[in-house]
């Protein structure tokens, strides 16, 4: 029988590993994911968790020992946040080039500098093209079905690609929801045992990625990496429909909200989506055409599917919660490079970026989106930066206490 739980965001990452029968959790403590592994570790020492824990000197070292592991046979689990996911974003590179199909949840915490404990999603995006697998929680319960769900794409034999699960730090990591957890037996006929192919054995030894490689053979590496990556689309969408029939939760690499007639249509990711559906309804309820579509997937990114959801919209608004500086929302390009070919795209996709450094978000400031979509399509196309969710007078004030605190100022 389903139990539920009032689980936070963290809680909800290390159910999922208990549930997925993790063998091996390398751990090294960050805010605001530390929780998930202090979980754990009180799990492994009272026995109800069977699996090795160790905590390693740094995230570097940590994920050098995930990958190995995983390269022995191990299901492997482990977790960061932040300047630990940059810490050790070297590794990230080999563990995909050794196709260990392990899952790291990241809590999203903006970078330094300045310092700041709450989220914005520069740093999982920063690991973008590093061969992981990337899906993107809003809630808590999605927390837990998406480390099921990864560790099933990551392990399949199409892709064997390792998985990150990324959760907002403190809107997420710390925030109780209901959480319905899957039955124990039923996630073990979902997940069968980790079986690798070709694993290190002392009675057989193997090597793996060491030899430097010419042009040729690197380029023949990485390009049955992306066709894998790509793959995991339709693994997606295959597991999620046997997901759904055993727990009643479907997973798709995008989720349309109150698409059906919508003429403007925020696209969104994780937690502040919450937010966005509560707009979208207010502006429903007012006869503004209005609609949502959340990206879950984020690598491999779902272009079709995205261009499927919004070719024939009116005008169309990407919400980036992070921010390439010179360039603009780094989520934004990918969806206009997905509706470029389409006849029927969109008259305005405008960029809007917003909730840097877990700055909230107002009902009224989402709502203006929609406002200023409205106004962009009669009057033609926007270009970047497009929308930035902080007046002017926001920019003023902060700027005016800075000065009289003493700090340092930027022009």
């Amino acid at each position: 029988m389903t139990e539920a739980k009032l689980l936070t965001g963290n809680g909800a990452a290390a159910w999922g590993a208990r549930l997925a029968a993790v063998d091996y959790v390398p751990a090294f403590p960050i805010t605001p994911q530390t929780e998930i592994i202090e979980t754990i570790s009180k799990w492994v020492r009272d026995g109800s968790m069977d699996a090795k824990m160790v905590q390693l000197d740094s995230e570097h070292s940590m994920l050098t020992a995930a990958g190995s592991a995983s390269l022995t046979g191990a299901r492997v689990f482990t977790a960061t946040s932040s300047q630990g996911l940059l810490y050790g974003l070297e590794m990230l590179y080999n563990i995909s080039g050794w196709r260990a199909p392990i899952v790291l949840v990241n809590v999203s915490r903006a970078l330094a500098a300045p310092i700041t404990l709450e989220p914005d999603h520069n740093d999982v995006l920063a690991a973008r093209d590093t061969g992981f697998i990337q899906l993107h929680a809003e809630t808590c319960q999605e927390v837990v079905d998406l480390v099921l769900l990864g560790y099933r794409i990551a392990e399949d034999m199409r892709v064997r690609l390792p998985a990150i699960v990324n959760l907002d730090g403190f809107f997420l990591s710390f925030t109780r929801e209901r959480v319905d957890l899957p039955e124990a037996d039923k996630v073990a006929s979902f997940l069968p045992p980790y079986r690798p192919t070709n694993p290190f054995s002392a009675e057989r030894p193997v090597a793996k990625g060491s030899a430097v490689m010419e042009g040729d053979t690197y380029s023949y590496f990485r390009y049955h990496m992306h066709a894998s990556s790509l793959r995991a689309l339709d693994v997606l969408k295959e597991v999620s429909r046997e997901y759904e029939k055993l727990f009643g939760r479907a997973y798709g690499p995008v989720e349309p909200y109150m698409m059906d007639g919508a003429e403007y249509v925020l696209v969104m990711s994780n937690s502040f989506t919450t937010l966005g559906r509560k707009v979208v309804d207010d502006l429903r309820a007012r006869g503004v055409a209005a609609g949502l579509l959340k990206l879950r997937m984020i690598r491999p990114f779902p272009a079709d599917e995205v261009a499927a959801q919004l070719k024939g919209r009116r005008a169309v608004a990407v919400f980036d919660q992070d921010i390439a500086p010179g360039s603009g929302g780094i989520i934004y390009p990918e969806v206009v490079a997905a509706l470029y070919h389409e006849a029927d795209r969109p008259k305005v996709v405008m960029p809007v970026i917003g909730g840097l450094g877990g700055k909230r978000l107002t009902l009224k400031e989402l709502e203006s989106i929609f406002d200023e979509l409205r106004r962009a399509e009669k009057g033609g196309t926007v270009r970047p930066p497009g929308m930035f969710l902080m007046r002017q007078e926001e920019l003023e004030r902060v700027r005016t206490e800075m000065v009289t605190a003493g700090g340092d100022v930027p022009a």
